[in-house]
């Protein structure tokens, strides 16, 4: 008769390793992302009064700089 043992599951050391070899850089694209989520409806509004030339390109910029935010605090707190 076989028995399974749960700690010696493949699935656990596939899900675990998947976690810790996740790109830094997609880890800052997603952080990011929320934190623009947080941003864009606080400036939407003057965004799109007509006071900015470009809002879809200020958008962007916004959401670059979440994007570099995020990297270098991702950076700062896991090295």
């Amino acid at each position: 008769m076989m028995t399974l043992s749960l700690t010696a599951a493949p699935f656990t050391d596939l899900v675990l390793g998947a976690s810790l070899y996740f790109p830094p850089l997609f880890k800052a694209v997603l952080l990011g992302f929320f934190l623009w989520l947080i941003l864009h409806p606080l400036l939407r509004d003057w965004m799109y009064s007509g006071e900015v030339w470009h809002p879809t390109l200020l958008d962007l910029s916004i959401f670059i700089l979440c994007v570099s935010a995020s990297l270098w605090l991702w950076l700062m707190i896991s090295g």
